[in-house]
């Protein structure tokens, strides 16, 4: 009889650092006081050592590494990937030395299928500096930069055209580097995967973002299956994204008239709660497709005190981190 092999899983959290008091990302000065990519890379230094510490082997860069480096009107900061690639190259290789996965995620301003030229302009900008930095550090296919579809101005069908012609604009290097998400709102699962197949992009799969937006009512585990496999033919190690619902009620107090009243605010499903719910992960986990190993990108409020949280709670069900990864047995 044939036996699925275990699986295994990397556990990884964006940007901030809260455990041991806290260790800043990047270089956060505004333009005027001259912030530099050098400063940025000796806080990565630190946040490289933590993560090591704590056996943690995936981690999202901040998308201002390089401050400014892609502002059309500031270009005095464009050249800061040249000007310290042999500092890149040694952050890499201490990346690669340790086993730790890095990758970015340009926010809700990078807009590839904008149907304003100048914010596509910027986009493809950003997008090329962010491959640029990870091309420097050395590093493999499976340092992604992950971008939104973006707008749906138009209609679905003409923001997805829009987005295949905003990405033949790039650069080859910055194609490989680019892996599209679903989102919670405008395109699920099954318009990043019609992205896949023309443009050959890789899929990151939220799994929150499905639970909120599944036009095509598509079955986790067939949702997940079918992210894995964009992956086969480009490399790497596929990665999705997983965060739980914030379910805790908040209380705001306002003025009415002369009177200050407390009204109680119920969250949206799509907020993400500052933990992960082990019982919840440890069910999507036991649930994937056997023998598949995947990395999971944590997007809870709490960053990598979350992650050390739930990496215990899953160790009391019998689910350890061997070399940084959640080893799932098969079943």
């Amino acid at each position: 009889m044939n036996v699925a092999p275990a699986s295994s899983h990397r556990l990884g959290f964006a940007v901030k650092v809260l455990g041991g008091g806290g260790l800043p990302s990047h270089d956060t000065r505004r333009w005027s006081s001259e912030p530099h990519l050098r400063h940025s890379l000796g806080r990565l230094h630190d946040i490289l050592d933590y993560l090591a510490r704590h056996d943690i082997r995936m981690y999202r860069l901040p998308t201002g590494l390089a401050p400014y480096a892609s502002h059309p009107d500031m270009p005095q900061f464009h050249h800061q990937v040249d000007e310290c690639a042999e500092q890149l190259a040694q952050a890499g290789a201490v990346a690669r030395e340790r086993g730790i996965r890095l990758s970015s995620h340009p926010g809700q301003y990078t807009v590839l299928n904008s149907e304003n030229p100048a914010t596509r302009a910027a986009a493809i900008a950003e997008l090329e500096v962010q491959a640029a930095l990870l091309d420097a550090m050395g590093l493999g296919p499976e340092a992604v930069v992950v971008l939104h579809v973006g707008g749906a101005a138009g209609g679905r069908d003409a923001a997805l055209d829009r987005f295949v012609a905003g990405f033949e604009r790039l650069s080859e290097r910055a194609q490989a580097r680019l892996v599209v998400e679903n989102d919670d709102r405008s395109f699920g699962l099954v318009d990043v995967l019609a992205l896949a197949g023309r443009t050959g992009v890789r899929v990151v799969w939220d799994v929150l973002h499905h639970r909120c937006h599944d036009p095509a009512g598509m079955p986790a585990a067939e949702a997940l299956g079918a992210a894995l496999d964009t992956w086969q033919q480009a490399g790497g190690v596929p990665k999705v994204h997983y965060s739980s619902p914030r379910l805790d009620v908040e209380q705001r107090r306002v003025k009415v008239g002369r009177r200050t009243e407390t009204r109680f605010v119920l969250p949206q499903l799509r907020a993400h709660a500052d933990l992960i719910d082990p019982i919840g992960f440890e069910a999507f986990l036991r649930g994937a497709p056997a023998g598949r190993s995947f990395d999971i990108m944590l997007e809870a409020k709490a960053k990598d005190l979350a992650l050390l949280a739930l990496r215990e709670q899953l160790a009391q069900r019998g689910l350890v981190t061997t070399s940084g990864a959640i080893v799932v047995p098969c079943a």
